[in-house]
């Protein structure tokens, strides 16, 4: 029997990326999973999608901009209508819009803000009333080493990241009597189509910064979402834990 046998699992952002890592390896230890894309993205869900089912699971594929709370609202009562229950939320929808904050318009702040923060308390929120009135529950969310330490030209998103800390933190709080369980997860240098974007003097000074002296990969993260999602973390919560092999630990 594995770990996450009948529970159910809803990822937002898991068309591509860490999110679709995530999802994949969700299903391969036993959830049920549901991939939220982005709208106009459905071609990669449905490639994560069929991912799973060509390995046995079970999955489905769901569009919401997660910046609008109706359209979160909408998505959890889709997936209790179409799995029957949700046991898992992980939040993991993100954007960049880099810049120095001198010079950073008012759309790129508010677009990481809305998307990387707001976002994360929209369907915490829809979920929470499920999970609360099931008092069960996992919620992970997905934040980053520069919430921790901070970024010169990513003062937005260094600031929704913080705020998700925090948001996870008053989380698990709020619902830890009612049998629901919130911690994030702060990955660092993470093998993904950005960081390959990335000059090749620029990846070598980043990984001269780690104590592993490499990039982590997105299953690195995906195993401790699972593990987070699963019974054996049943008494951890409000925790952040950080996947960065060695980055910011003190």
């Amino acid at each position: 029997m594995s770990r996450l046998d009948s529970k159910v699992a809803l990822v937002t952002g898991a068309s591509s990326g860490i999110g679709a890592c995530v999802a994949v390896r969700l299903a391969g230890e036993g959830a049920t999973v549901a991939v939220n894309y982005y709208p106009g993205t459905e071609a990669d869900a449905q490639s994560v999608v069929a991912q799973i089912e060509s390995g046995g699971g079970t999955a489905a594929a769901f569009p919401a901009d997660v910046t609008d709370s109706e359209q979160c609202e909408a998505l959890v009562a889709a997936v209790v209508e179409r799995f029957g229950s949700l046991d898992v939320l992980v939040n993991n929808a993100g954007i960049t819009r880099d810049g120095l904050i001198v010079r950073m318009s008012d759309a790129d702040w508010q677009a990481v803000i809305s998307t990387n923060l707001t976002g994360v308390f929209y369907c915490t929120r829809a979920a929470g009333k499920v999970m609360m009135k099931a008092r069960t529950g996992a919620i992970v969310n997905i934040a980053s080493v520069i919430g921790l330490v901070g970024n010169a030209g990513q003062a937005n998103y260094a600031a929704a990241k913080a705020g998700v800390i925090g948001l996870t933190k008053s989380t698990a709080r709020e619902l830890a009597s009612r049998g629901v369980r919130a911690n994030a997860v702060a990955p660092g240098f993470i093998e993904t189509a950005m960081t390959e974007k990335l000059p090749e003097n620029v990846r070598e000074a980043a990984k001269q910064t780690i104590a592993m002296r490499s990039f982590g990969t997105p299953e690195d993260v995906a195993k401790l979402v699972a593990f987070l999602a699963s019974d054996d973390s049943g008494y951890i919560t409000g925790q952040v834990v950080a996947v960065d092999g060695g980055m910011t630990f003190t």
